[in-house]
């Protein structure tokens, strides 16, 4: 564990970094910052001789700090409530790519994870890597049965750099939560912890293929959308090998459109594909930027790159399908009351206060296309009103919000016109009558009371055994109560004690010695 000298040390240098591209001014000029953190900012600012006015370059400033910056930049991508609008919008545009490791580092690398040399599991491999990024670099290859294959190489020495950083974010999230106010509720230390999780997540390539495996068999039933097969034999916690894809990335409009593409039933098929993760399964892709979706000759959607999974519970996805479907029907009422039931607001707010609040955001994008307002813009609208109400940052919500603006960024390309609430609103209503509808209610109500009753005979067993029946033997009398030596509440310590004993052991001698005690 470092030190608080070394947590500083680093901090000052990370914090001199930011302030030369003045990615620090929005804090030192936020009145509702803690003062205490106002002011170290700015010392941070004057040590790097820079002045407040001029361009913020956040992006870069994460990119020269390092790589588990440029991936902590790109969750505080998804907090607008947390570093301003600004700063998220400059923050989106925040590439994952670093130069690449030489080949022979690779090589040395899967040999070792493997235990054997690098022929025996693969016929050939490009060395020059298609794509470099701060954790991983992924290279194609072929096996020794023939199969194409990308092949994804944790980069050396990657976890533990990132190792140490964490624990730095933390030790700092962990003081800057401790000034209390607008510092506490915003939760930077779960910020930090959910990071955490996901980076560890990203750092065992075992983990993300996994998860491949898994959003494959949720959605093996949606048509023209699919995950690329794991190679699991040439899989371990450094090396992960997958299915090549051959087809074109989605953000290459033109190839599209010449290779015959309906680009309209692109954009919905992507918007009914995440719907389907995120409501139906509770399971989704959540870095689904540009990069990492290919569409194939027959029209398939392909996703690739699963280290960052979103999970939302049933009872969580049965409220957000109630809040998207009352935005989009403007029933604010039933919204509101969603946020109450579901402790994101205080019961000591008002829920026709919130309900008006939230008529106020949603009135403006109703009937409209992406083009002229948007679901990000909606979002953004939804962060400005939680400090009035109170509501504490939900993490699984935010990284939620992050893959919902980058579909609907894709969406938007593919097809100017499109209503993300039309085109999400009969998916969304048709998943509330499945799910919420009375026969499902009945249905899950008999499930509960079966589980319930099925778990009758192990309570009546553990009760038994905490208040077994009496045996032959006679009930224990009451006892006195002594108090113990070790016994702290009293006031007095193991010095105390001693004393009194050593008093007693001299009284008792001292009687001895005149006769007083036979």
């Amino acid at each position: 564990m470092a030190s608080s000298a070394v947590h500083l040390v680093r901090l000052a240098r990370w914090g001199v970094t930011l302030a030369r591209r003045r990615a620090l001014v929005g804090v030192e000029n936020d009145p509702n910052a803690p003062a205490a953190l106002r002011q170290l900012v700015r010392v941070a600012r004057l040590a790097a001789l820079t002045s407040k006015k001029g361009p913020r370059d956040y992006a870069d400033a994460f990119r020269a700090i390092g790589p588990a910056a440029i991936k902590l930049g790109q969750s505080l991508a998804t907090r607008p409530d947390l570093v301003g609008d600004d700063a998220a919008n400059n923050l989106l545009s925040l590439q994952d790519s670093l130069p690449p490791v030489p080949f022979a580092q690779i090589k040395a690398a899967i040999e070792s994870s493997f235990g054997q040399p690098i022929e025996k599991m693969f016929a050939e491999i490009d060395p020059d890597p298609v794509g470099a990024a701060s954790i991983a670099q992924v290279h194609k290859g072929v096996t020794t049965c023939g199969r194409k294959v990308a092949i994804k190489v944790l980069r050396p020495g990657i976890r533990e750099k990132f190792a140490r950083d964490i624990t730095t974010y933390e030790w700092a999230a962990a003081h800057v939560e401790a000034m209390g106010g607008e510092a506490s509720r915003l939760r930077p230390r779960l910020t930090i912890a959910n990071f955490k999780r996901w980076t560890n997540s990203e750092l065992d390539l075992r983990r993300e293929a996994a998860s491949a495996s898994e959003l494959a068999e949720q959605m093996a039933g949606v048509p023209g959308y699919r995950i690329p097969a794991v190679d699991w034999d040439r899989t371990n916690g450094r090396v992960m090998t997958i299915e090549w894809i051959d087809g074109i990335k989605i953000s290459r409009i033109d190839e599209l459109q010449a290779r015959g593409h309906n680009l309209p039933a692109l954009a919905e098929k992507l918007v009914i594909s995440f719907l389907t993760q995120a409501i139906s399964a509770g399971f989704f892709h959540a870095d689904m930027h540009q990069g990492n979706l290919f569409v194939e000759d027959d029209g398939t959607i392909v996703a690739i790159d699963f280290g960052i999974m979103g999970r939302i519970d049933l009872r969580a996805r049965q409220w957000l399908a109630e809040i998207l479907y009352g935005l989009t029907t403007g029933n604010y009422q039933r919204v509101a009351e969603i946020h109450f039931e579901a402790q994101y607001v205080p019961s000591y707010h008002s829920v026709g206060e919130f309900a008006t609040a939230l008529r106020a955001v949603g009135e403006p994008m109703r009937g409209k296309p992406v083009k002229e307002l948007s679901v990000g813009q909606m979002l953004d609208g939804l962060f400005a009103i939680t400090r009035d109400f109170d509501m504490q940052t939900q993490p699984h919500l935010l990284l939620l919000q992050k893959t919902m603006v980058m579909v609907e960024g894709i969406a938007t390309q593919l097809n100017p016109d499109i209503n993300m609430w039309d085109t999400a609103a009969p998916y969304v209503r048709s998943w509330i009558r499945d799910e919420l509808g009375p026969e499902a209610a009945l249905a899950e109500r008999i499930k509960q009371d079966t589980e319930t009753l099925l778990r009758l005979p192990g309570l009546i067993r553990r009760l038994e055994e905490k208040y077994p029946p009496k045996g032959g033997a006679p009930e224990t009398p009451p006892l006195p109560d002594i108090k113990l030596i070790t016994d702290k509440r009293e006031g007095r310590g193991w010095f105390g004690y001693a004393v009194a004993i050593a008093a007693g052991a001299v009284g008792v001698w001292g009687a001895t010695a005149l006769g007083w005690i036979g």
